[in-house]
């Protein structure tokens, strides 16, 4: 099964920067997008073959989730069930007959970490969600993160330490996630590989000097590890200051 997760940053300007064209040619299975920036009815995008979700914030403008799929899910959730209020569209939870699909944008913790209390908050309540659905199949998690994990996930860590997405707060609450039984799947495949970011600021030339971020993520329980066949960063593919990225599993 092909998989597909882009933050648009807004879907009415990616559309007019060639979305559909890109969703088009993907063919995934599933195609999860974050950072709609849309209420509903804003955008008429009903691609053939798919039934879309929606997970709309209630300020306008701002955040919001989407997911195309193929197959019928069994059951779809909008949020965290008990575990955490979600009134800005960030999570939608596919469940399929063999897994549970994820798309997730998680609250960016701000200059100078005005919210970095909310964010840890969010991530504690995340991981027991992930956890909870764990215990009834396998997971499959994907989206805007918001976090570069090691060193090895953004260009420069030395001038960005402490900075949101690459605070010690951010960065061990990622670890714990995947302590819990989840893996990475890029770093799966491409442990050591260098250079590979989906995030680049819109200033001072930072997509063509490749000074990004990698903090979009594919993240699978590790008993689907054997069966991740390629993970992709799609960092050739403008019309967002993020980048697509892609999950392949044999079924």
């Amino acid at each position: 099964m092909k998989f597909i997760s882009w933050n648009v940053n807004g879907l009415r300007a990616c559309m007019s920067k060639g979305f559909a064209e890109f969703f088009c040619n993907a063919d995934a299975d599933i195609f999860s997008i974050q950072e709609t920036k849309l209420q509903e009815g804003q955008i008429d995008f009903n691609p053939p073959g798919y039934t879309a979700y929606w997970n709309y914030a209630e300020k306008k403008g701002y955040s919001g989730t989407a997911v195309f799929v193929r197959h019928t899910p069994l059951s779809i959730r909008y949020g965290m069930d008990e575990f955490l209020e979600d009134n800005e569209g960030r999570i939608i939870t596919l469940e399929m007959q063999d897994f549970f699909y994820i798309t997730v944008y998680t609250p960016n913790s701000q200059r100078g970490l005005t919210r970095l209390d909310y964010r840890l908050k969010w991530e504690n309540a995340f991981l027991q969600y992930l956890k909870a659905l764990g215990e009834v199949k396998p997971v499959i998690v994907c989206g805007d993160l918001n976090v570069a994990h090691k060193e090895i996930d953004l260009k420069n860590p030395n001038s960005n330490r402490n900075n949101a997405g690459f605070t010690n707060q951010e960065r061990d609450a990622f670890s714990r996630l995947l302590s819990s039984g989840f893996t990475d799947s890029f770093r799966a495949l491409y442990p050591d590989q260098t250079g590979a970011y989906t995030w680049w600021s819109y200033m001072y030339n930072a997509r063509t000097n490749n000074a990004g971020w990698r903090i979009d993520y594919y993240l699978v329980s590790d008993s689907l590890v054997a069966n991740i066949t390629d993970a992709v960063i799609f960092s050739d593919v403008t019309g967002s200051d993020h980048c697509p990225i892609g999950l392949v599993l044999s079924k």
